[in-house]
């Protein structure tokens, strides 16, 4: 009897087992526009027959779990667009792509999609949007893009900051606004990217390689800024932003306005602009005198869309006036020495807006057109041409009339041309092939008094890629190829002499990378890729003083291109409580190009400089990423991200100079109270641990600071205004007002970091 009920509770085991087993299948997929590939967030996803549903997250991305093989009706709902409705069969776990076409239809209020493709990727993205970009308002690129993991700066005093990712900057990281290839002067350390962070809707960072999709200068990542897209129904919106802040007492504001035709169906525009005024900023013991920066800007966007055809013209302008920390700009080799054993600068200024020399004024102009076109079965024709203007000028103090002459004048101005052609299909296979050419032409303007640093040059580069994506079930697979050829003609006249140079480069990149879904909360990727990338102008050819470090900086026109193979491995875990982000990254590159200092010495009527000289060895980066966050409860979050780098000089057993080191951000974010009339009002309390930088090359002009920790605090509410939206945040940096030196401020040299700094910000949105 015992043996009869056993063998029947076995069978009822088994067999509610195997019943797990098959209905334990997922649906995993994207939303997205059928007119432009754009995702879309907070769709409502419908499967009928077992009455379930879920809504799309800011990347589109939807997961249903604990489905049992069978026919389902998924049905699709967002505001403007056609219900699409689907009949599924379902075997095994599934990964959809789904395309909602805007309605005929005229819609009440303001229905919006853009026109920029959303970037689709196997490699690990993080993004900062919402709340997180709302708080972030009124700070550089480079302190906005700090938030993320994996993502620091190099910077040249309190306002010139250059994002890092994974150890590396400048050249290597291309940065994508609105959709065009930032083109400006950035191989200087003191060169901050041009561009107005004010325009951002969502910025986005690719840790990984991606120079199949965009060219040799996506060697160690891209930063997308994307704004907001641009309406296609009648109705007008805007914002309005103003913030102001103690340290410098400075005063930013903006404001946006945008909206669609009422005539003319599917035609939008957005006006945008903002500007700065900061003086003098603090440390905790002292002012830093001409700190000061000034800043206008202004966007405006005119596009028109239809179920078929979309096109876009965009121009933006950047302005900015920067002084930089007077001390810095020492005449010669033994004031750089005083002043680094002085342990801060020795002027001791007053407050002032004044922004005297040195300084930097720099402006920047972009112009694109796009149009894409759909055609039968998903595909799509895409077809984007950009132009830039970037002037670069840089003050030195110098005597009388000379004065007011820039030390370093140079106009770049930039063509781009980018095809492609993108097959989409709901089922198993995505992909685009295409080609960019790139057009430059850099000159130094007549009448600076000093001997160019770089030549006058004209580069042309051009590429073909093609990149195809599988899905088969809760695995995504992607490869791409890509070849570029670049071209550089250089010239200068050095004391009466014409030197010209001809150079060529070219190269092949490749990657491979796969997602899974390991169960419905936890989804590891992994991506392998080859990048290379060609030694830059300043690189190349620099011979003459760099006034910014008191040094003579040499390059050398036989480098070769570095060649980068690159894997990195991502694993997430997410559900109601939890969200773990891990990644690991190995970077092996052949032929890293750095400025190393000499033993020599140069003497001129300005005094005496070091020589730094532009060397190449084989690199070897290393490092992980850490972003976790444990929600308590629907008031309580705790929040931990870190990241660590480790660089070697493979070739002559020795450290670069300029890595991060390693930094841990902890912190608790909580809820006071909801009202129905406010939005919840937030608290987040956090603490930054920065270690000594203890792997250091073998020479350095002086040692590494100190670690350090800062605590910051930050307070947002928001108040609901019938249709409209007032948010209200105060938030304090450095709360204590601790004096540090960051080890990647190529100023800690000179001074110490700003000490605490108030922002008031208020953010009006209708």
């Amino acid at each position: 009897m015992k043996l009869f009920i056993y063998s029947i509770l076995y069978l009822i085991f088994i067999n509610s087992t195997f019943a797990q087993e098959e209905c334990a299948l997922v649906i995993r997929g994207k939303i997205i526009h059928a007119e432009n590939s754009e995702p879309i967030e907070s769709a409502s996803i419908w499967i009928v027959e077992i009455e379930k549903g879920v809504i799309s997250d800011i990347n589109g991305i939807f997961r249903i779990g604990n489905l049992c093989p069978g026919t389902y009706t998924v049905k699709i709902q967002y505001l403007g667009h056609q219900e699409h409705t689907e009949i599924i069969e379902l075997n095994s776990s599934g990964n959809f792509t789904f395309r909602l076409l805007a309605e005929d239809i005229l819609l009440d209020g303001v229905d919006i999609h853009g026109h920029q493709d959303a970037l689709i990727t196997t490699n690990t993205i993080s993004s900062i949007y919402g709340e997180a970009l709302l708080a972030s308002r009124g700070q550089t690129l480079g302190e906005s893009l700090r938030k993320i993991p994996g993502v620091n700066t190099y910077s040249s005093g309190s306002t010139i900051q250059k994002p890092v990712i994974h150890g590396l900057h400048s050249n290597r990281i291309l940065i994508l606004n609105n959709g065009v290839r930032l083109e400006g002067q950035q191989w200087g350390a003191e060169h901050a990217p041009e561009l107005d962070p004010f325009i951002a809707k969502e910025i986005s960072v690719v840790k990984g390689a991606e120079t199949v999709r965009f060219g040799a200068d996506a060697m160690g990542g891209v930063i997308l800024v994307n704004p907001s897209p641009l309406p296609v129904k009648a109705g007008i919106n805007g914002e309005l932003d103003l913030i102001g802040f103690t340290n410098g007492l400075g005063l930013n504001g903006a404001a946006s306005i945008s909206g669609g035709s009422a005539k003319i169906k599917g035609l939008g525009y957005r006006i945008q602009g903002s500007s700065k005024i900061a003086g003098n900023v603090r440390t905790p013991d002292y002012m830093l005198d001409n700190t000061g920066v000034r800043e206008l800007n202004f966007s405006g966007a005119l596009g028109y869309s239809n179920s078929r055809l979309g096109t876009e013209l965009y121009f933006s302008n950047y302005q900015t006036t920067i002084g930089i920390l007077s001390d810095s700009h020492t005449g010669n080799l033994s004031d750089l020495e005083s002043i680094i054993e002085n342990g801060k600068p020795f002027r001791m200024p007053d407050f002032t807006y004044e922004i005297r020399n040195p300084k930097q004024e720099v402006s920047h102009q972009l112009v694109k057109s796009k149009i894409h076109y759909h055609l039968q079965n998903g595909s799509k024709l895409n077809l984007q041409y950009a132009f830039q203007r970037n002037h670069r000028m840089e003050f030195d103090r110098r005597r009388g009339e000379l004065n007011d002459r820039p030390s370093l004048d140079l106009e770049l101005f930039t063509n781009s041309v980018d095809f492609s052609y993108n097959h989409q299909t709901r089922k198993n296979w995505d992909g685009a092939i295409g080609f960019q050419l790139l057009q430059q032409a850099n000159s130094n303007i007549p009448g600076t008094g000093v001997i160019p640093l770089i030549p006058n040059f004209d580069m042309v580069n051009f590429g073909f890629f093609a990149i195809e994506k599988f899905t088969s079930g809760l695995l995504e697979l992607e490869g791409g190829l890509r070849y570029d050829y670049r071209n550089i003609d250089a010239a200068r006249i050095i004391r009466g002499d014409l030197q010209e140079s001809n150079l060529t480069f070219n190269n092949f990149s490749a990657f491979f990378g796969g997602v899974y879904s390991i169960t419905k909360n936890l989804t590891f990727n992994s991506n392998f890729g080859s990048a290379w990338r060609p030694p830059n102008i300043n690189e190349l050819f620099s011979q003459g003083l760099h006034h910014g470090i008191a040094a003579v900086e040499i390059g050398n026109p036989d480098f070769v291109s570095e060649k980068s193979f690159k894997w990195l491995n991502t694993i997430n875990y997410a559900d109601d409580k939890f969200n773990i982000e891990l990644t690991g990254y190995a970077n092996r590159i052949n032929d890293y190009i750095y400025l190393n200092p000499t033993e020599e010495q140069s003497v001129s009527l300005r005094g005496t400089f070091n020589v730094f000289e532009y060397l190449q060895a084989d690199a070897m980066f290393m490092g992980a990423d850490l972003s976790a966050v444990w929600t308590i409860n629907s008031k309580l979050d705790l929040f931990s991200k870190g990241s660590l780098v480790r660089a070697r000089n493979i070739q002559d057993d020795n450290y670069f100079p300029f890595i991060p080191p390693d930094r841990l951000e902890s912190g608790i974010s909580f809820q006071l109270f909801s009202e129905p009339s406010k939005s919840p009002t937030s608290i987040t309390v956090s603490n930054l641990l920065v270690a000594r930088q203890n792997r250091e090359p073998d020479f350095d002009l002086a040692p590494a600071p100190p670690g350090y920790q800062l605590w910051n605090l930050g307070v947002q509410t928001g108040i609901k205004l019938s249709e409209k939206k007032l948010n209200i945040g105060l938030y304090a940096n450095n709360v204590f007002n601790t004096a540090y030196r960051d080890y990647m401020n190529r100023f800690r040299y000179f001074s110490h970091e700003i000490g605490r700094n108030i922002l008031f910000k208020l953010n009006y949105q209708f």
